[in-house]
């Protein structure tokens, strides 16, 4: 299923459906919201298909589309240096030591008031910075609550799969250390595009091949393939539940391929007027206008 958080024109709240082709079926009255939805398991899952089959449907064209968890309940977790290619770039660029692959992942997060719809406008403020990029990456969201999880394990803990974008503001992510810094630089407000929806384990399949890219006015800046992890989905799963309990509609950002704006020669940053769009093959993509 493709699982979105919707609003209609002139309504207050915010309304959970299921797409249907060019449509959206409302399920509202049996998720509430999607982390209701999302901590409800299997049976929640079946309860929304149950529901899709008989809820008011609107053309997705008529709704606006929020981000499928618009309020996460916690800070995403986000992993960087998780392409060797992007690892290369940053060396090259001079802003680390080493092209070398890191041993372990390299973990940071940002807030829930990072994330933004998957057509929202990003605001910016050149006051503030001019170095705004763009990291197109595949977010999971966890379904299954576990601690310890072994690699075998890992798969039966997703829900879902999203589009993401690691949305950075480099000067600001690099003059706080050292060591660096990141979370300041990756948690600008509402600058982290999700969506446009989730899709379902179980609808997806398996995640290790999908073409990933990034678009800035029509023009691919990142373009790569999720099989080029280093550390792979099952790999961070274990990794981050070593130490702490995932939990149902926790959101994991597994890193972004290289092409991103600061090692570009010369650097290129986002300004007002650019559209920036995040495309996962069979996730779907996010269409957002810069705007200062």
């Amino acid at each position: 299923m493709r699982l979105v958080t919707y609003r209609t024109a002139g309504a207050d709240a915010d309304r959970v459906g299921v797409v249907i082709g060019d449509h959206v079926a409302d399920i509202t009255a049996a998720a509430p919201t999607m982390n209701a939805l999302i901590q409800g398991g299997s049976k929640a899952l079946d309860e929304a298909r149950r529901a899709a089959e008989t809820g008011a449907r609107l053309a997705l064209a008529e709704v606006q589309l929020l981000a499928p968890i618009p309020r996460p309940l916690k800070n995403v977790f986000c992993l960087g240096l998780n392409y060797r290619a992007h690892v290369a770039e940053g060396a090259s660029a001079g802003v680390r030591a080493s092209s070398d692959a890191p041993e372990y992942p390299v973990w940071f997060t940002k807030p829930p008031t990072a994330v933004c719809g998957p057509y929202d406008d990003i605001r910016i403020e050149p006051a503030v910075s001019t170095q705004y990029d763009w990291e197109v990456e595949l977010a999971v969201v966890i379904g299954k609550a576990g601690r310890h999880i072994t690699r075998d394990q890992a798969y039966s803990h997703v829900h879902s799969y999203t589009v993401f974008n690691d949305f950075s503001v480099r000067d600001i992510q690099r003059r706080h250390g050292p060591p660096p810094q990141w979370f300041k630089g990756k948690s600008w407000d509402k600058g982290s595009p999700m969506g446009p929806w989730l899709v379902t384990a179980d609808e997806l399949g398996s995640p290790e091949k999908l073409r990933i890219s990034c678009r800035v006015n029509g023009e691919t800046k990142q373009d790569s393939n999720t099989e080029m992890m280093i550390f792979d989905i099952p790999a961070q799963i274990a990794d981050l539940s070593e130490v702490l309990t995932l939990e149902p509609g926790d959101i994991i950002s597994t890193g972004t391929p290289s092409g991103v704006g600061f090692a570009r020669t010369p650097p290129e940053f986002l300004k007002a007027g650019d559209v920036l769009e995040s495309d996962i093959e069979r996730l779907g993509v996010l269409r957002n206008r810069i705007v200062a």
